[in-house]
């Protein structure tokens, strides 16, 4: 069953996938498409052609703009933006204003798992790996390994986290996750789950 409040404008264009849930004041565009137990938060923005996976979340006020594609279970903080246009503006050279056909829109791809912390943002095109977590109020403008922290302006790693998205501990040459113990090693300036 999908989900949707009357304050929400959802376009009958946009893909909604089963358990979808689509709160007040938000707005999902033509061609958007939001897989499965999707939730779309109070007042956030879907642009259109916007992908997102299976599970994703999308807090209040986010803005997400086209092409972002979202991998499965991402999560998106309150007031992140997610932004579109490398050099913008309102007005041509010549003082006119622009239309779509002025610009082209570049995305932000943010693969499975990974999660952007309360008003972040992305200056696209940047790829945020899988498993990956933006701290809060970071700006990110160059891509994140998978399972990097990334903090600042600009974003810089500041440590490494595992699947259940806490720091990773140092422990003989290769990460450990203190909650479930899994353990990752670094590998051509990322990291990588590591087999038992």
């Amino acid at each position: 069953m999908i989900s949707v409040e009357a304050s929400a404008d959802v376009s009958e264009d946009a893909a909604i996938g089963q358990g979808a849930k689509i709160w007040h004041l938000a707005q999902v565009r033509e061609g958007a498409s939001l897989g499965e137990n999707c939730i779309i938060g109070r007042g956030a923005y879907i642009g259109p052609g916007v992908k997102l996976g299976d599970n994703c979340k999308v807090q209040n006020y986010a803005l997400v703009y086209e092409p972002a594609v979202l991998g499965v279970g991402v999560f998106i903080g309150p007031a992140v933006v997610l932004t579109n246009d490398v050099f913008p503006r309102a007005i041509t050279s010549d003082g006119t204003l622009k239309t779509e056909d002025d610009w082209d829109k570049v995305g932000v791809t943010i693969n499975a798992g990974a999660a952007i912390g309360a008003r972040a943002v992305c200056i696209a095109p940047v790829t945020i790996g899988s498993w990956a977590t933006v701290a809060a109020g970071a700006v990110v403008t160059r891509d994140v390994p998978d399972f990097a922290l990334v903090a600042g302006v600009p974003a810089k790693r500041i440590g490494w986290v595992g699947k259940a998205g806490l720091p990773l501990r140092a422990d003989n040459g290769t990460w450990v996750c203190p909650q479930t113990g899994s353990r990752y090693g670094e590998h051509d300036g990322g990291l990588r789950e590591l087999s038992d």
